[in-house]
């Protein structure tokens, strides 16, 4: 062919070519973006609204649903998800995928500017367009340093002023958090009886107290120049409680003489305990298309910086307690070690069939240009390095000898029966181009509609999808440009002496021998067909979603007590954990920690922890579950931590929704049984709570005596706050940032203390809050969570590691569904989302997927043919490849769960989980390849005149050692990745499996069917004379 001749014709040309491709490899390869996972798209938009001291029902009603009601109908939206907490509403939108998000988020802030008014003291929205699922890259712990006795939780404000902006302003940093700290504001905290006896009315106080403001009154031109005219009405601190709030006998009442204004620290909402020590934590989430390798260098140096600078100078020091990169390089490392091994094992397979270390060697390079070519392809066309375009690469490595195999190998036939080099080397490669074309084009028709597949798990493989079609079809023009200029130029001295040249003889005639008589044919046929479509039907494994990966961090969700303050918290459970986690810190209990996190907020609290020795993490598992499970009326839920979290991991959600919250909560806790019923050893999240147990002091108006008093029921409101955690009543800015300004009355201890609390009012005197109105004790919802405006409870279930995901729904649909659904109010709806729901999508477009890819296949291959009969004929290899698949996918789940155990860790599985299907496509392209030789020389050698019988004969014959090598060099490529063990190893296992399975089988008994096959009829086609 003509790129054959023209190497051939210009040796340098091809050397420069390969230098080139080789340069320009290695500098893509410094430039390609490097992360743990691959950039997939789930537009998401999160607004997060703060209103101090709400309820979630205030939070909802006057926060969630305005915000609600105006992004109804939003282009592009595809779910509203609300969760209203106390004192905090968020809102997370999520796009469909392609959604332009500039547009998006500038038709969000439109809309949002349309809510007609937020309560007073409520915060502005802010919108983040990082998602609600983002994991952050890196965590860090801030604790002081031995001589510094200021409590840590004081260094709030400092930590966002130092070392979160300094985080944010890395490239390729999207945003950084600061947990477990108390902010500053300027409390009056007032004497309800002290005010009453003095007659002043708290509304009026408070008023004059926040009206004192700075105020500019423009310019005034005086004589030549122009003046400032400002009025300095705002108070310093210090001078606030000498602020004159009424008269009584002609003598001022003074602020201070009711209150006391201080600035000081916000109360305690939160906490962080690492290691069994206070501490606060930051933490730093990235861009989408960056380097995370870089950015954690910039992060590394950052830290260096303020931990010698101004961390140092403020008594505190910062350590990075989770570094997302510790896996990444791990794997990479891992990846590298199989590659290098597979590739030794591929060139030692070679030498083995070719005993001529040239002609290995040049068949080697086919693996180091096919993979610089790949570089440049994922760099040019915006990919990333990640985990799995990794494992594409760790595949191609077999699948990239199989075109320089086939051609080497007839080039060396040739020159073995004495032909000139470069005849040999045009002729031995024009023999193969139509197969190996043909094989060429089918693999890379196969993944490109991976590539095209826009859905999450269309964008989690594409990068590996490319990667190999981009190697294969760069393997298919180096076996016809480089390998033939090569074999021309640099195989010397070949001759007929190939050492297994009698094994080849014995198994072809074997095989003929096998097949010699019809019934044999027959039967052959039968069985090989039949029994692998049974027994892949008979035991196919149920399908999962993602695999878990092992990033060497256990995480945990902890709902405590209703009610729960944050010092019940700490005193009754963060002690507690701490106690019970320090032999396993010191070394002096299994599994030992490297090193643990415990955070409370608010009514919730989280806890993570590492592993000293990460094969051991499975083991954390149940330790932190039976610590929290020690704890009562407490529902705490370890698990580790997937490396496809933000993806949906492995979780199920079944969403109740519903307009009446207390037939949701019944439902939900029937729901919450059944599911641990039904699914021994699953974990059920229950977002919010599963009842109304946040204990609630319920004041109800006494209409009749607020209005006798002169009040209104908004006047009595803005009181009671004054009671609770405070009044917002204005803004206090220091010089350096702006303050809350809260009114606050003195502590009470009991709600009969609450009622006592006196009041000046303008027309009834002294009124206690317990005449003006009724005090209730009750109980409320802790948390109000919406999806697409509807109430909602939602189950988070984690299936139980002895079932698949896909078994899990089954149980769930099956068994727990129809009891819930008769228990719905008649507004009421179940729905299954979450992993599920991706799951279904994802099977349906890979199904989809592969049936197109065989279709593809299918014409491919009549053309190349001329026949479609001929075509069917390759096809009938893919159930032989698919039954030793999944008997090898058996036989790994089977020995992951034996062989751990003997050497002290914990049992292991090989779930069929979407990763391993990606195996099934890649399976596809392979098997095909060696029943593409064989049909396609078989028609051949007919053409020349053989008789069918001699055509099959001689096709196997001539094809068998290349068959054998390609098929047993891909094996040696991927089998590292089955049988060794290492970090990232988890992900790419089951596809190995079922390559190495599927290669296997199917060579074996392809080479008994296929000829079966083309032996049919074989007494209507006698040899026949060329014209």
């Amino acid at each position: 062919m003509n790129l054959t001749r023209l190497g051939l014709g210009n040796p340098v040309a091809v050397i420069v070519g390969v230098l080139l491709v080789v340069l320009f490899g290695i500098i893509s390869i410094s430039r390609l973006p490097v992360q743990l996972t691959p950039e997939v798209e789930e537009p998401e938009i999160t607004i997060s609204t703060t209103w101090r001291a709400a309820a979630p029902e205030e939070v909802e009603a006057e926060i969630v649903e305005p915000q609600e009601d105006v992004l109804r109908g939003l282009p592009g939206m595809t779910q509203l998800v609300s969760e209203s907490a106390r004192g905090k509403g968020d809102l997370t939108i999520t796009f469909a995928v392609g959604t332009d998000m500039q547009r998006a988020l500038l038709e969000v802030l439109s809309r949002l500017n349309r809510v007609s008014r937020y309560p007073v003291d409520a915060d502005e929205p802010v919108i983040n367009s990082v998602g609600g699922d983002s994991r952050p890259i890196a965590w860090f712990i801030a604790k002081p340093l031995p001589d510094n006795d200021r409590d840590i939780s004081t260094y709030q404000d400092y930590l966002e002023d130092v070392v979160q902006t300094r985080f944010e302003r890395i490239p390729g940093v999207a945003q950084s958090e600061v947990f477990g700290g108390q902010s500053r504001e300027v409390r009056i905290t007032f004497d309800p009886f002290m005010a009453a006896s003095l007659g002043v009315e708290l509304p009026e106080a408070a008023r004059l107290a926040g009206g004192a403001k700075d105020v500019s009154a423009g310019f005034a031109d005086v004589g030549k120049r122009r003046f400032t005219v400002r009025f300095a009405g705002q108070y310093k601190v210090e001078d606030l409680a000498s602020l004159i709030i009424d008269w009584r006998d002609g003598k001022p009442v003074r602020l201070s003489d009711v209150a006391t204004v201080e600035d000081r620290f916000t109360d305690r909402r939160s906490f962080v305990i690492q290691n069994g020590e206070l501490a606060m934590a930051i933490n730093a989430h990235r861009e989408q298309g960056v380097n995370v390798l870089e950015i954690m260098d910039e992060l590394r140096i950052a830290v260096e910086e303020l931990r010698e600078g101004p961390l140092k100078n403020a008594g505190l020091t910062l350590n990075q307690v989770y570094d997302e990169t510790v896996y990444i390089d791990r794997s990479i490392e891992m990846v590298l070690t199989n590659m290098v091994i597979g590739i030794l094992l591929a060139i030692g397979v070679l030498w083995w069939f070719l005993r001529r270390l040239r002609a290995t060697l040049m068949v080697a390079v086919a693996i180091p240009i096919s993979l610089m070519v790949t570089f440049l392809l994922l760099y040019s066309t915006g990919r990333t390095l990640n985990v799995i375009s990794l494992a594409g690469l760790a595949f191609a490595v077999g699948m990239v000898l199989d075109a320089a195999i086939v051609v080497l190998e007839n080039i060396v036939r040739l020159r073995e029966h004495g032909e000139q080099p470069n005849e040999a080397a045009a002729r031995g490669t024009q023999q193969v181009w139509a197969a190996l074309l043909a094989s060429t084009a089918t693999t890379v028709a196969i993944f490109m509609p991976v590539v095209f597949l826009d859905n999450e798990a269309g964008q989690l493989f594409a990068d590996l999808a490319l990667g190999i079609a981009v190697a294969v079809t760069a393997s298919l023009l180096i076996a016809v440009t480089v390998l033939p200029t090569a074999s021309a130029n640099w195989l010397r001295d070949v001759h007929d002496d190939d050492p297994h040249d009698k094994w080849w003889s014995r198994i072809t005639a074997g095989i003929m021998h096998l097949t010699s008589t019809r019934l044999r044919r027959v039967s052959w046929i039968i069985l090989l067909i039949a029994i692998p479509i049974t027994t892949s039907l008979l035991t196919i494994p149920s399908a999962s979603y993602m695999p878990d990966g092992n990033r060497n961090l256990v995480f945990a969700f902890v709902l405590p007590p209703p009610g729960a303050n944050i010092n019940t918290i700490e005193n009754e459970m963060g002690q507690v954990i701490a106690d019970r986690m320090a032999p396993h810190l010191a070394g002096e209990a299994s599994p030992t920690i490297q090193d643990y996190f415990f955070v409370a907020f608010g009514s919730g609290a989280f806890m993570g922890a590492r592993a000293k020795d990460p094969a051991r993490t499975g083991e954390v598992v149940p330790l932190i579950n039976g610590v929290l499970r020690s704890f009562p009326a407490t529902i705490g839920i370890a698990f580790r931590a997937s490396l496809f979290g933000g993806f949906g991991g492995g979780k199920i959600n079944v969403d109740i929704q519903g307009r009446d919250i207390e037939s949701l909560l019944s439902v939900a806790t029937t729901g919450f049984g059944l599911i641990r019923q039904h699914l021994p050893g699953s974990s059920v999240r229950p977002k919010p709570g599963l009842a109304l147990d946040e204990p609630e002091l319920r004041l109800l108006p006494n209409e009749r005596r607020i209005a006798e008093a002169g009040w209104d029921r908004e006047t009595i409101a803005r009181i009671v706050r004054a009671f609770g955690d405070g009044l917002y009543i204005g803004d206090y800015f220091d010089g350096d940032k702006r303050l809350e300004m809260v009114l606050r009355a003195t502590p009470w201890e009991t709600p009969e203390e609450l009622a006592s609390l006196p009041m000046a009012t303008p027309d009834a005197g002294i009124q206690t809050l317990g005449e003006l109105t009724h005090i209730t004790r009750t109980a409320g919802p802790d948390k109000v969570r919406r999806i697409d405006r509807r109430r909602t409870i939602t189950l988070e279930v984690t299936p139980p590691p002895n079932l698949s995901l896909e078994e899990s729904m089954d149980i769930l649909r099956d068994k727990v569904g129809p009891v819930l659904t008769g228990m719905l109010p008649s507004d009421g709806v179940i729905q299954y989302a979450g992993a599920a729901e991706k799951l279904e999508e994802a099977l349906e477009s890979m199904g989809g997927t592969f049936l197109l890819a065989i279709a593809i296949l299918y014409l491919l291959m009549s053309a190349l043919f001329r026949s479609f009969k001929d075509s069917l004929l390759v096809l009938v290899a893919i159930p032989l490849a698919t039954v030793g698949s999944i008997l090898t996918l058996r036989l790994t789940d089977l020995l992951l769960g034996v062989i751990p155990p003997i050497f002290g860790y914990l049992p292991m599985s090989q779930p069929l989980d979407l990763l391993t299907m990606i195996g099934f496509v890649i399976l596809l392209g392979l098997v095909v390849n060696n029943a593409i030789l064989l049909v396609h020389q078989t028609r051949a050698a007919e053409r020349e005149g053989l008789s069918r019988k001699d055509a099959v004969e001689q096709a196997v014959r001539r094809r068998l050692r290349p068959i054998l090598m390609s098929t047993l060099t891909s094996i040696g490529g991927m089998l590292p990745l089955l049988v060794m063990p290492g970090a990232g190893t988890e992900l790419y296992r089951g596809m190995a499996a079922v390559i190495v399975g599927g290669m296997s089988v199917s060579t074996v008994f392809t080479l008994i069917l296929l000829p079966s096959l083309l032996l049919v009829g074989e007494d209507k086609h006698p040899a026949t004379q060329e014209n």
